[in-house]
């Protein structure tokens, strides 16, 4: 009985944490592209797109993402063996590699506030459907739960990943 707690806290978390990881990126478009703006339109969405970013990342994102490591964590101590199956070991891969995703939002988001305008809207834009990418190998992973399918996974994540693509070019044409 308590797997089933920790799994329904698991998931709630999961889906709080996509909500900032989801949300984080398009703020973080809005403020690089306000650095282009002039005074005092500038001065005043920085700072309200920097508020807006500090009460999701650090209100949601961030504990999201800790109490979602915090109960998968003791779901795999309730269930080592879960440990001995190879598609663990890719989901484990995979939500490593999103953890890496959430830290890089971080440094984003910190150079921004510094000022550091490193990183084109465009460029922010591709890093916004990362988890996207994200949640779909890691929900049909856990479903499938085999070889074949996670071939099947794969090409489908790379049709999704061009069809992004293609999108996100199209945007680009129409908005310029």
């Amino acid at each position: 009985m308590t797997f089933f707690y920790l799994k329904a806290i698991h998931i709630i978390f999961i889906v709080t944490w996509f909500a900032g990881l989801f949300y984080m990126p398009r703020l973080l478009i809005y403020m690089r592209e306000a650095f282009d703006k002039t005074e005092p339109e500038k001065s005043i969405l920085l700072k309200n797109f920097t508020l807006m970013a500090s009460r999701l990342w650090f209100g949601i994102a961030w504990p999201s993402a800790i109490i979602t490591l915090i109960m998968g964590t003791a779901m795999l101590i309730n269930q080592p063996d879960w440990l001995k199956l190879g598609f663990m070991h890719l989901k484990l891969t995979l939500v490593f590699l999103l953890y890496l995703y959430h830290y890089s939002l971080q440094i984003i988001f910190n150079q921004l506030k510094k000022g550091n305008t490193l990183y084109s809207s465009n460029q922010l834009r591709f890093w916004n459907e990362v988890a996207t990418l994200f949640l779909i190998s890691i929900v049909f992973l856990i479903v499938l739960k085999s070889a074949l399918s996670m071939v099947w996974g794969l090409a489908g994540l790379i049709v999704i990943t061009l069809m992004i693509v293609a999108g996100m070019n199209i945007y680009k044409k129409y908005r310029n």
